[in-house]
């Protein structure tokens, strides 16, 4: 009877989390990805950091939707990495159509350059729109961002 018992809880516990969870994914909506509602993001977190003005705000919503198919959310597209932009993988036992990894280094350095040579642009016209100050500011940034990296401070060990 004990041994019944127990089950039984048991098969309630493990049926109630299940339900639980089952609600909570319900409940949060699926955001879609909309690449003007990203623009106007971008440009409106860049204008309150740097406290930019109207007609500087005009000019860096222009520019952000210039560079916005270059660009990803946070700067160029990183191939290779998690994150948008990157189609997902198909499943381990699909080893049959994976597509390889390139044998030579000489298509990451093109997409390199071209990502370098496109933040160059885009730094030096977003260097005609703000002040000294304002792309001093925005150039510290930048350079933490890197030292920190796509997934936090590097660890030497």
């Amino acid at each position: 009877m004990k041994k019944i018992f127990v089950t039984m809880m048991a098969a309630l516990l493990v049926s109630t989390s299940a339900m639980a969870q089952q609600q909570e994914n319900q409940q949060r909506p699926e955001r879609k990805f909309d690449k003007t509602e990203m623009i106007k993001h971008r440009t409106d977190e860049t204008v309150s950091r740097y406290k930019l003005s109207d007609k500087q705000a005009k000019q860096l919503l222009e520019l952000n939707t210039k560079y916005a198919d270059k660009m990803g959310p946070r700067g160029p597209r990183r191939h290779g990495h998690h994150g948008a932009g990157r189609p997902p993988m198909p499943p381990k036992d699909d080893k049959a159509q994976r597509p390889e990894s390139p044998k030579d280094d000489s298509k990451m350095q093109e997409r390199r350059k071209e990502m370098e040579a496109t933040m160059k642009a885009y730094d030096a016209e977003l260097k005609k729109i703000m002040t000294d100050d304002q792309y001093k500011s925005y150039q510290a940034d930048q350079k933490k961002m890197r030292e920190k990296g796509p997934r936090g401070p590097r660890k030497i060990e």
